[in-house]
């Protein structure tokens, strides 16, 4: 029988084997994985990699011990040198598989789908930069260890350690912006800085991280635009991060009144419209008058929500209502400029309007907890010990 028939039946006959004790392993591992995550995430991922590498790497031992029947030694050595190179190439397959199964294996023990995720929306975002980083190292080994095949880049090898010096100075600086935003994308990932689903406001919009690469960040805007922006910008850069301890945050809706306003009666409106709403999240809702110059006085409502989307809708409602409020229930402190002509001593009718019901004062005659922002309350308490200044003690603030 001729020397290559001898080879393809061998070559062929090892594949069959590969392929058939690689399906028997796949079967006994779905069998077996029903109740194991690991066992799942390698039958689902690491599957056709694998059979891939066993079936080049039996060939390849096929035609390397069948040598006494080979067709010819220049044949037989291309054939062997394409063969390991292509073995190098599915290993290299089969071990970035395996991290996608170790990355979704760790994954799925931290949840994102409940209200506090901080913690687990910090380890997505480690996980994935670690793999993209660790696949591009696997891709760089290989390509590397497949031209240490070929005897001509041996060859030169003493010759390239030579210039590496001057070769890497050259290409630091050509690449000098790229490298910048690789870096800039792993001190994100390990800083806790910025972390994917983070809420954030950059250039002016507000918006939600939506993917972290490591040379660019993809901000999901509200209006479901894209903003993509490269990872240096924000090490560079200062950007508002509304979720970086936790999700709940703060709004304010502001409102230009007359100072006819009754404030307590306006705050109490505004007390009914945080507890009569799913969207607030029960820790500040607080009244205060900001501003009183010119001819109006400046009115903040202080509401807070369990994330920024429910903020949004609860500013919204907030200000619509308290607007119908004055408009319906108090017109004469609705923003107006005034020119009065007649009685000075402000006896006409029209000159003042009695308050339909008088503010309650507390009891001690303080102020109301609604009105204060930094106190009034455990929340409000512990912020007022976070905003102490550095030369004032916590105790001259109470």
């Amino acid at each position: 029988m001729p020397g290559y028939l001898v080879t393809i039946i061998a070559a062929l006959a090892a594949a069959a084997v590969a392929l058939v004790a690689v399906e028997a392993t796949h079967r006994l591992m779905r069998r077996l994985g029903h109740r194991s995550l690991v066992m799942t995430e390698l039958t689902e991922h690491a599957h056709r990699p694998f059979q891939v590498a066993t079936t080049v790497l039996a060939v390849q031992f096929a035609v390397r011990f069948s040598t006494g029947y080979a067709v010819g030694t220049t044949a037989r050595q291309v054939l062997l040198h394409l063969l390991v190179l292509a073995v190098i190439a599915t290993s290299a397959w089969f071990v970035a598989s395996l991290l996608v199964v170790v990355e979704d294996t760790t994954l799925a023990r931290f949840r994102v789908d409940v209200p506090d995720n901080r913690h687990a929306r910090q380890v997505r975002t480690q996980v994935v930069m670690l793999r993209r980083v660790t696949i591009a190292v696997i891709v760089v080994l290989a390509v590397g260890v497949m031209l240490m095949t070929f005897p001509a880049v041996r060859g030169i090898g003493a010759g390239v350690l030579t210039s590496a010096g001057l070769v890497g100075v050259v290409a630091a600086l050509a690449a000098q912006s790229l490298l910048g935003n690789v870096f800039a994308g792993l001190q994100l990932a390990f800083s806790d800085a910025v972390r994917l689903d983070d809420v954030v406001v950059v250039e002016g919009e507000w918006g939600r991280i939506e993917e972290l690469t490591l040379t660019y960040v993809v901000v999901q805007v509200w209006d479901d635009r894209r903003l993509i922006l490269p990872t240096s910008y924000f090490t560079s850069t200062p950007f508002q991060n509304w979720t970086r301890t936790e999700s709940a945050v703060l709004g304010t809706a502001e409102f230009d009144v007359d100072w006819s306003i009754p404030v307590q009666a306006m705050r109490e409106e505004l007390r009914r419209l945080a507890e009569g709403s799913d969207l607030w999240d029960g820790r500040v809702c607080v009244l205060q008058v900001t501003d009183a110059t010119g001819g109006a006085i400046k009115v903040r409502a202080l509401v807070s929500a369990a994330n920024a989307g429910s903020l949004w809708d609860l500013r919204c409602l907030v200000r619509e209502q308290l607007v119908a409020w004055v408009r319906d229930n108090r017109p004469t402190a609705m923003p107006r400029m005034r020119a009065e002509v007649g009685d000075a001593g402000s006896n006409l009718a029209w000159q003042w309007v009695q308050p339909r019901r008088a503010a309650r004062p507390r009891a001690d005659g303080g102020m109301p907890d609604d009105a204060r922002l930094f106190g009034g309350g455990d929340d409000g308490n512990a912020r007022s010990e976070a905003f102490v200044g550095p030369d004032e003690p916590a105790d001259a603030r109470r």
